[in-house]
């Protein structure tokens, strides 16, 4: 289906800064399956107060979508109501959009104006968002989440039907006296949400539960922006299967796997839900049981895009989400992955802007697997590399020594297998023990 996508640029935005969320807005509409055929933009101080775009913007965008470009009986401040207009006598292009993508959040008001002028379905940047996380949540705490925030949304969004006015109805969960049929859907998403809360409230504590029996072992979170590489970089470091896909918010629950091959102490690493600009308060509130594994890890790796031209906005994105879910204190290592997706030139300027943070591509064997041993450093100590002899009666320790350590060599001769491996001193001391015994 296609789209037409609408911006203000407000006078603190620039033309960069604009280009980026209209790029980021129409990537989101492709997530939903929309295909953005046009831009309409315009410089305003403010969003129009009812219908966002000036007079010829608004006729502008209704060309694309086949609507009038007039609200019917909507009166600008310091305008003359207007009346229902005819149709124009002069032919009219056929309509090529039948959604209208608003990179902003509307009022209700607003919302409906420009539905009225433009004849189509209009969709705001949030309710872009919430479309999105309701399709790829996949456990029951993420829809139920998800279901919360949707709700919450939609509350202000009723409209008053025209033919089911006030007429009173009794009966149990029935409108009470002058109750109104909108006041009445209000009420039960009121009492829906509720009923939402105290489910998600009983699995919360479960994961909590979880949380509290994991705080023992160094937990690493994976955070960043949407499609950054969170979710390959997990799986690159734990072997798992993880979900891995090139859209946006592919990742909305939290997964927890054992850093591999397997460390002494074990090292979870933990891949949550991708920031984005603008991301509905109503969902950071409903996924913030979620959210704070990130504040209650031991270390934060913070994934970026570094092939992205709004790599720095999107790093100060993650940064103020993460401020307000209180885990601004926690160590955190800047990783600028897609690395490989950069020549030579970008790779130095990266370097010079962000000089500690780690180059590197989820891709990589060797990225990871330098990652990998910087992990084990900060937790279990400094690597060491040593050759091991496994006498061929004890060939069950080199199974032990391939998930315990880095094998970097195996050869085998009349004495046995010679491995040469790379782990901390503590792990190698214990399996030099089990080979003595």
């Amino acid at each position: 289906m296609q789209a037409v996508v609408v911006a203000v640029q407000l006078p603190d935005v620039g033309d960069a800064e604009l280009a980026s969320s209209i790029a980021e807005l129409e990537r989101l509409a492709g997530t939903l399956g929309l295909e953005p055929i046009a831009r309409i933009t315009q410089r305003r101080p403010s969003l129009a107060a009812g219908v966002v775009l000036g007079d010829g913007k608004l006729k502008e965008l209704a060309d694309w979508t086949g609507g009038s470009g007039v609200v019917p009986g909507y009166k600008k401040p310091g305008s003359v109501v207007a009346e229902e207009e005819e149709p124009p006598e002069e032919p009219r292009p056929e309509p090529r959009a039948k959604v209208v993508l608003v990179d902003h959040d509307l009022t209700p008001t607003q919302q409906r104006n420009l539905e009225r002028a433009t004849g189509a379905d209009v969709l705001d940047r949030s309710s872009v968002i919430l479309e999105i996380f309701h399709r790829h949540a996949r456990t029951r705490e993420a829809r139920l989440q998800v279901e919360i925030a949707r709700l919450r949304y939609l509350a202000p969004r009723l409209r008053e039907s025209t033919d089911r006015g006030d007429r009173v109805r009794g009966g149990i969960g029935g409108k009470g006296a002058g109750e109104s049929a909108l006041e009445l859907d209000r009420r039960r998403i009121r009492d829906r949400i509720a009923e939402l809360r105290h489910e998600l409230a009983q699995i919360e504590g479960g994961s909590r539960t979880r949380r509290e029996r994991r705080s023992e072992l160094p937990t690493v979170a994976l955070v960043g922006y949407t499609n950054a590489g969170k979710s390959s970089l997990m799986r690159a470091l734990t072997g798992s299967d993880v979900y891995v896909a090139d859209k946006l918010f592919a990742t909305l629950d939290t997964t927890v796997r054992r850093l591999a091959p397997a460390t002494e102490p074990p090292i979870l690493v933990t891949d949550t839900v991708g920031f984005i600009k603008k991301l509905p308060h109503d969902l950071v509130a409903s996924f913030r049981s979620t959210l704070e594994e990130a504040a209650s890890a031991d270390l934060l790796l913070h994934v970026v895009d570094a092939a992205d031209p709004a790599l720095a906005d999107q790093i100060a994105v993650t940064r103020e989400v993460l401020r307000d879910l209180g885990a601004e204190d926690v160590p955190t290592w800047l990783l600028l992955n897609k690395i490989d997706r950069v020549d030579a030139v970008g790779r130095a300027v990266l370097a010079e802007k962000y000089p500690r943070a780690i180059q590197l591509s989820a891709r990589d064997r060797a990225d990871v697997a330098a990652l990998r041993d910087q992990l084990v450093v900060e937790f279990a100590g400094a690597l060491e590399e040593t050759e091991l002899v496994v006498p061929y009666t004890s060939q069950r320790l080199v199974h032990a020594i391939h998930e315990r350590t880095t094998v970097l060599d195996e050869a085998h001769d009349d004495t046995g297998t010679r491995l040469r491996v790379r782990a901390p001193a503590r792990v190698l001391e214990q399996l030099r023990g089990e080979l003595r015994s």
